[in-house]
């Protein structure tokens, strides 16, 4: 049984748990506190959050769940926020600081499975896999035919990756296996890559113009909202496909709609979008040239797992006044 799981204080602290969490890191959380778990797939209204966490010491949230100023003013006694994702912009992490809040998240745990992710959309869009599938399953396969379904090699093609942090680097690595030429775009040098992948930096215009494939793995911040527009799309190749496992945002998603539709470039793979769920009338949901998933980047059972003890780890430490494991403010 995990040390965390016994708790010293006279008077177990109350939690707030947005939504189920896979039993390993509940056990944890149920272990130290008076849980109260959200039991809808959907979360929690705003109004309920607030509702919910008004008398709390700490709150497990996920992406979907805004934590601003507003919220913890209601909570006066909430120490602790704990994030059970990497990113966390729907939390106000200023806001939490200037009122003694810790903040946590779960870094490098999905780095690997959502490399695996970004790479499958890759692979699925340039090879057409989905647009398949439906052809197959409609009973319009009639036929071998020489140009039927044909897509655009992967192997030896140029990947430019936007963003060469954890993740990046991990795509970095599927790509040096199927031997495409690596190139990166970065406000920093990574050493490591250009060292094992034999990446390169270019600056974004010069990666957009010379790359077949570009995936985005930048984290959404207000310089990188838009990032890629309606210019950005415009230096890329015709035949180019944009992958992006980040986040919606970053991409302007009408933009890229329009590039799609008239063969500005060649097609995208998309697990993240400006708002989501996606709504049935998004029209990029109408292009054959569009494979999509729901936001699933870290959606494997173990990864899933690690991410949910990671955070109740986190919550706990918090609970109990001590440093965050993986702390972000």
């Amino acid at each position: 049984m995990s040390k965390l799981m016994s708790y010293t204080g006279a008077r177990l602290p109350r939690v707030f748990v947005t939504r189920q969490i896979p039993g390993d890191g509940m056990d944890i959380v149920h272990g130290v506190a008076r849980a109260d778990v959200w039991p809808d797939e959907l979360p929690p209204p705003y109004a309920t959050l607030a509702e919910r966490v008004a008398d709390c010491e700490g709150l497990l949230c996920l992406l979907t769940d805004r934590v601003d100023g507003a919220l913890l003013d209601g909570a006066p006694q909430l120490r602790v926020v704990s994030q059970l994702a990497v990113g966390y912009d729907n939390i106000d992490v200023a806001a939490c600081t200037a009122r003694g809040v810790k903040v946590g998240n779960t870094p490098g745990v999905l780095t690997e499975t959502t490399a695996d992710l970004a790479f499958a959309l890759l692979m699925a869009t340039a090879r057409r896999i989905v647009e398949s599938d439906r052809v197959v399953r409609s009973g319009r396969w009639q036929t071998w035919s020489p140009l039927f379904m044909a897509g655009v090699d992967i192997h030896h093609a140029t990947i430019g990756i936007v963003g060469m942090g954890r993740i990046g680097y991990e795509v970095a690595r599927r790509a040096h296996g199927f031997q495409m030429t690596v190139l990166y775009s970065d406000e920093r040098p990574n050493e490591a890559a250009e060292r094992d992948f034999g990446a390169r930096r270019l600056p974004l215009d010069d990666l957009l113009a010379t790359s077949d494939f570009v995936t985005i793995h930048t984290p959404l911040q207000p310089e990188t909202t838009h990032l890629m527009g309606s210019r950005e799309l415009s230096l890329m190749k015709p035949t180019a496909i944009l992958v992006n496992s980040a986040r919606g945002p970053i991409v302007d998603q009408r933009a890229l709609f329009d590039a799609l539709d008239r063969g500005v470039i060649g097609g995208a793979g998309l697990d993240v979008f400006e708002s989501e769920p996606v709504p049935a009338d998004e029209p990029l949901l109408a292009l054959d040239n569009v494979v999509v998933a729901p936001h699933i980047g870290s959606a494997s059972v173990a990864t899933r797992t690690r991410m949910a003890v990671i955070a109740a780890e986190n919550l706990v430490a918090g609970l109990r006044g001590e440093p965050l494991p993986h702390g972000v403010n």
